[in-house]
């Protein structure tokens, strides 16, 4: 049984950072901000950078909280992962 929740965690995290990395690849092609599409990436993924932005200045002009995120959503994927491969 616990291994259709590890399937489950593992799909949807990797749903997650395909939905970060198609916001941020819409980012850098020429798409209306508002745009529905784009509206509502942003509204699937912003929660989760807006945070992050506190905290990790850009770089250089460069947003890497994209990067973070994702690295943090897989490291929390794997975590539960393994707490539910050990059955807690």
């Amino acid at each position: 049984m616990s291994g259709t929740w590890i399937s489950l965690v593992d799909a949807l995290v990797n749903f997650y950072v395909l939905l970060i990395v198609i916001y941020v690849f819409s980012s850098w092609i020429v798409m209306d901000p508002w745009h529905p599409a784009r509206r509502f990436l942003g509204s699937l993924v912003e929660p989760v950078l807006d945070p992050l932005r506190r905290y990790i200045p850009p770089v250089g002009g460069l947003d890497l909280t994209p990067l973070v995120a994702i690295l943090l959503i897989q490291l929390a994927g794997q975590l539960l992962k393994a707490l539910l491969a050990a059955g807690l």
